[in-house]
């Protein structure tokens, strides 16, 4: 219903396809004032609300969505692997390819100066192995390298890189980590907490560099028509000056997209004390800039055989990943952060690990009583029915990142096998179940664009084409939903944003196709976001 015509819009967005939400359904056009919507309807009746100094901008029947929302990745560690080696697949698929770029930073770089790359998978390959120490060692021999696959859990580093950091094969791995030897030699493998021992040899971005970081990655994102992101583990790199850099990049008006904070949890590179001691507890901040919730992790990736599981690895049987905490530790970690007021969004891929984490959260519920909480397990890519039914009762929601059965299903298969894999990450019964389910790339460990993974969520294939549980799949409108409405429900602020009605933020992204009528393969391959609008400002227009 069109309201009086009280005030004049500030802009009317007229003669589009514009997607309000799952219900809403889809409009002509709408109004917008003070940064919100003021009113959706046919583009006579927003025209109605013109007046001498509103911005008229025709859509020529374009389809737009409310800004879609990243529920989960690393808006620093996007911004700064910017500037690293990109080894995704995608750039170098081959080990020869992936070390000569190796090779070529190391003769550009003064000897001694680190050299960083991200984004291998063994599985894809030609060698369909890990790199090796003795291999980078050969093309970066005075240069300390190194090189993280896309999961974040595992790395591997050069001989440099190992003396920097004072480890050799005396050297004992710290609890929820490993460090590989082969015959008693070190292979380069580093994986889980005790990629930290060598990362500290590394020099922490400084502020400038973090907040540049954070300018960087979040323009990218509004060119994808992302307004709204979850950073999902501040600390991790920097410590509180992650902190410190978010709120000057808000002062400074650096801050491209609407930031909930998760903060880094994990004993020994907490930051949750000094955020407590500063006040900054779940719910704190504005519109642009929120703190979210705190992290712990409990196992590490599926694909790098490090996501705790309750049976072993295929032809690996005395590996079930790795757990990173004690049972009791852990409880008394959540019980302390649940009784401080925070949320929790704690990392948990692994059944076991799952499992773990639901027993806490149970326990910490049960202590303190929130029904209301919306206490997280991110990613929680192989929960099972018995586990849905705890979470259910609890008001515990699964946070998962739909693209990873695009870039990693086939790799779950290598590992896992068929039976285990295929009904990873199942939306469709989440979404079934009341859950919510929110979704995000989990940047740099998959690339944020999002049609990859709206691809996924319509087809459930990977990106060799393989069907990872048909049905699994959803409509274009669940996908939608899923990207936009609740993501802010994950973030409990469905208030806010995550729809275009009266009242909340106008974020608006416009795509260069319609999605409600586009093929899968349309979408994945040949749709673009043309235009961006944060807060009824055109922030992105595609040149």
């Amino acid at each position: 219903m069109t309201p009086p015509k009280l005030v004049a819009a500030d802009s009317i967005l007229h003669n589009g396809n514009i997607w309000c939400g799952y219900e809403e359904g889809v409009v002509e056009a709408l109004a917008i004032w003070q940064g919100k919507i003021l009113a959706t309807g046919s583009s006579a009746e927003m025209l109605e609300l013109q007046g001498a100094h509103t911005k008229l901008v025709d859509l020529h029947g374009a389809f737009a969505t409310p800004g879609l929302n990243d529920a989960h990745l690393h808006l620093i560690s996007t911004g700064l692997t910017l500037q690293w080696i990109d080894a995704t697949p995608a750039k170098l698929p081959t080990l020869e390819a992936l070390l000569d770029a190796i090779g070529a930073k190391a003769a550009s770089l003064p000897k001694g100066e680190w050299i960083l790359a991200r984004g291998y998978d063994q599985t894809k390959l030609d060698t369909g192995r890990h790199p090796l120490k003795s291999e980078l060692d050969q093309v970066a021999p005075d240069h300390p390298v190194m090189l993280t696959r896309a999961c974040g859990h595992v790395s591997i580093f050069n001989s440099v890189a190992f003396a920097k950091a004072g480890v050799d094969e005396a050297y004992a791995a710290p609890s929820g980590g490993m460090i590989e030897q082969r015959n008693g030699v070190l292979t380069g493998m580093v994986a889980e907490n005790a990629q930290d021992v060598l990362r500290a040899a590394i020099p922490d971005p400084d502020e400038n560099q973090l907040i540049e970081a954070i300018e960087t990655a979040g323009k990218m994102l509004l060119s994808y028509g992302i307004t709204s992101v979850m950073d999902a583990a501040v600390g991790h790199l920097a410590g509180f000056n992650e902190i410190r850099a978010y709120q000057i990049a808000r002062r400074d008006n650096r801050l491209p997209v609407r930031s909930w904070l998760v903060l880094l949890g994990d004993p020994g590179k907490s930051i949750v004390r000094d955020c407590y001691r500063a006040g900054l507890v779940s719910g704190v901040g504005d519109d642009m800039l929120t703190i979210g919730a705190v992290k712990i992790f409990l196992d590490g990736s599926a694909g790098g055989r490090t996501a705790w599981m309750s049976k072993p690895y295929l032809g690996d049987d005395n590996n079930t990943g790795i757990q990173m905490l004690p049972d009791a530790e852990l409880q008394d970690l959540v019980l302390e952060t649940h009784n401080k007021g925070y949320q929790l969004a704690c990392h948990a891929i692994g059944d076991q690990a799952i499992e773990q984490l639901i027993t806490a959260y149970e326990k910490a519920l049960a202590a303190t009583p929130d029904p209301n909480r919306r206490h997280r397990i991110e990613h929680c890519g192989f929960s099972t029915s018995s586990q849905h039914d705890r979470m259910q009762n609890a008001g515990i929601y699964p946070c998962p990142q739909q693209v990873f059965i695009y870039d990693f299903g086939d790799a779950y298969i290598s590992v896992l096998g068929d039976e285990r894999s295929r009904s990873s990450y199942p939306l469709k019964t989440w979404a079934d179940l009341g859950f919510k389910p929110a979704t995000g790339s989990d940047s740099p460990v998959c690339h944020p664009d999002p049609f990859p993974n709206l691809y996924t969520m319509l087809t459930r294939k990977t990106w060799k084409g393989t069907v990872m549980d048909a049905a699994q799949s959803v409509s274009i409108e669940d996908a939608l939903r899923v990207y936009t409405e609740y993501g802010a429900f994950s973030q409990k602020q469905e208030h806010i944003k995550g729809r275009l009605v009266p009242g909340q933020v106008a974020d608006i992204a416009i795509f260069s196709r319609n999605l409600l009528t586009a093929t899968p393969v349309e979408i994945l391959h040949e749709t673009q976001c043309n235009m961006t609008l944060r807060g009824g400002e055109i922030v992105f227009t595609r040149d």
